[in-house]
């Protein structure tokens, strides 16, 4: 047996379901850790920061999904709705902690966003998360059709950004953020072929 057979196999008695019960655990576990002095000497940072990398992650995470069917036959398009709204649940806590637990201050919010050019793209990029997530059902797919794919396109800037939020956000040119940026890229160049294809007539 192929080893992508195998894992297909593995995989199918998963259901989809079951990634939106395992998915919420890491906030769990790292607002406990917050509250036990687990996330060192600046908690709120810590956890803000955590939150918003697993997010990215699973927004890569979700780029794959059709590069590992195409290039690797291993099947997850069941399980990318789900990968998907977990982002969305991560990055929406990310941005609840920097709003009500780091900033707190309301009017330094706008000008926050204004001012600081890493804020201006994470919150673009979320703001582009918004209509994927609220489209993210059955019903939706079946009312807009065909649109309902052109829509879902904006997954691509919105990884794209959230990786260059993540850059921009730390001080220097450091690896990770680099690293991040850099799958976020190569998992959108494999991509260009195949939109190519699609629009050369047949």
């Amino acid at each position: 047996m192929a080893p992508a057979d195998a894992i297909n196999r593995a995989l199918r008695p998963v259901p989809a379901w079951a990634l939106y019960v395992i998915g919420p655990l890491p906030a769990i576990w790292f607002v406990w850790l917050g509250l036990t002095g687990g996330l060192g000497p600046e908690p709120i940072k810590a956890l803000e920061h955590r939150l918003g990398e697993l997010a990215l992650q699973l927004l890569l995470a979700g780029l794959t999904v059709t590069p590992l069917r195409r290039y690797a036959g291993v099947n997850l398009i069941r399980h990318r709705r789900a990968i998907g709204l977990l982002a969305f649940f991560y990055v929406t806590l990310h941005l609840a902690v920097w709003l009500l637990l780091d900033v707190q201050i309301w009017s330094q919010i706008l000008a926050d966003i204004l001012k600081r050019p890493y804020i201006t793209i994470g919150m673009a990029g979320f703001a582009l998360m918004i209509p994927l997530a609220v489209t993210s059902n059955n019903g939706s797919v079946r009312r807009l059709g065909p649109a309902w794919r052109r829509l879902h396109k904006l997954t691509y800037p919105a990884v794209l950004l959230g990786a260059v939020h993540y850059v921009m956000l730390v001080k220097g040119w450091q690896t990770e953020p680099l690293l991040y940026l850099g799958a976020a890229l190569g998992l959108l160049a494999l991509r260009l072929p195949l939109q190519r294809r699609r629009t050369v007539p047949s």
